[in-house]
């Protein structure tokens, strides 16, 4: 180095400082896992991706065609936050299957069940306020209330969801102000809350007075067993709040989700949606709304659930063949994901960049937990990938854990 370089004046500070909250929220472990894994040489396993050769492509591109044939200024022009008034008519009949019954004023569109989230947390959370969440949990709702400085609590969970024995324990000491759950299909595990345990968790937040954020994304990929009531339709004093979305079912990029609440509540998050984006895109609204009149959208479903199911049989097969001895996983009956252990001694932190380097990737299983990290487990994602593919992946899977040992 120059002398003149060495004694060149440092530049200046940026203007701009963050705030503290900033410090708060972590990086998505699935987003820069997905920046290696999108190489095409890679078998990845990694996002939740749904199967894109599965969106209905042509029927998507009609609606979008009648749109603009038929109502295209309309369609690009500003509208209301609350969103398009014959799509959360379409939601609240089809929310009503699952037994949450609810008008239209009940009903937000928000861009995918990812700013149902935030949304919530930013009407809800206070800092220091205490969120109850599975152990492990979806990593982005993590984040999302991390980031509005929340505390948590975590209440451990089996083969039947969220413990309900372990909740009374961390009710009887700590007072929430939400619970988060993924009843069906959990992300990371895959595992499903037992029709028991629901009753039970809804009995509890009228007990002791805090709001349920349910996130249904995956209730209606349902491949075996028989389809479980949500949480709402055993809530009779308004405890349950209820995430959905079109992203696992149509397609990701529609970003269409929505919230599901009591009325007061729908009206507060509706003022903050109104400082955020003002509403939803309107042409997707209303392509769907399209969509849903010429398209069978519970064929599709029909459609859609035996992929995903011999998807899944695939994977467990394959693990079974290929993975080494002191492995375990879960068995999903539904869903995306399943949630491996792995042998004793062994980290999924460090054997990611193993991994990679045989051109497999998965997500390891740390970011899940929201309080004391454990490096033990992977989350492996099945739907985005054919059979043939999967056997391939876990193949190398294996070889790499075995060689780990």
């Amino acid at each position: 180095m120059s002398a003149d370089a060495m004694s060149a004046p440092l530049p200046p500070p940026p203007v701009w400082r963050l705030a503290q909250r900033m410090s708060r929220i972590k990086t998505s472990a699935v987003r820069e896992i997905l920046k290696v894994a999108e190489r095409p040489d890679i078998l990845s396993f990694a996002g939740g991706l749904p199967a894109p050769e599965l969106f209905p492509l042509e029927a998507i591109a009609e609606a979008h065609a009648r749109v603009m044939a038929e109502e295209g200024r309309a369609a690009l022009q500003y509208s209301t936050t609350e969103g398009f008034a014959p799509l959360r008519e379409w939601i609240c009949t089809h929310l009503a299957r699952s037994g949450r019954v609810c008008g239209a004023d009940q009903i937000l569109i928000t861009n995918g069940s990812q700013q149902g989230i935030d949304l919530v947390a930013k009407v809800l959370l206070d800092p220091g306020d205490l969120v109850i969440v599975e152990n492990p949990s979806y990593l982005a709702a993590l984040q999302t209330f991390g980031g509005y400085e929340a505390k948590f609590a975590t209440v451990e969970s089996d083969d039947d969801g969220m413990r309900i024995d372990d909740l009374e324990r961390v009710l009887a000491t700590h007072k929430p102000k939400m619970l988060y759950v993924v009843a069906n299909f959990q992300n990371p595990k895959g595992t499903t809350l037992s029709l028991e345990r629901r009753k039970a968790l809804v009995r509890l937040a009228q007990q002791h007075r805090f709001l349920i954020l349910e996130d249904d994304p995956y209730g209606e990929l349902r491949f075996r067993g028989e389809h479980l009531p949500s949480l709402a339709a055993f809530d009779d004093q308004g405890v349950v709040v209820s995430l959905g979305t079109f992203s696992k079912t149509l397609a990701p990029g529609l970003r269409i989700g929505w919230v599901a609440g009591p009325r007061d509540f729908v009206r507060s998050l509706t003022i903050a949606k109104q400082s955020t984006d003002l509403h939803t895109a309107t042409v997707a609204q209303r392509a769907v709304v399209k969509l849903l009149q010429n398209f069978d959208y519970y064929k599709h479903l029909d459609s859609l659930r035996p992929v995903y199911g011999e998807r899944a049989n695939a994977m467990l097969d394959a693990l079974k063949v290929h993975m080494p001895e002191g492995m375990s996983w879960t068995h999903p009956d539904g869903g995306m994901f399943l949630w491996a252990r792995l042998p004793p001694g062994i980290s999924g932190d460090t054997l990611l960049p193993r991994a990679v380097e045989q051109k497999v990737a998965f997500v390891p299983g740390s970011p899940f937990f929201a309080m004391n990290p454990r490096s033990e487990f992977i989350r492996l994602n099945y739907s985005n990938r054919p059979p043939d593919l999967i056997a391939e992946g876990m193949r190398r899977l294996g070889a790499v854990i075995s060689g780990a040992l």
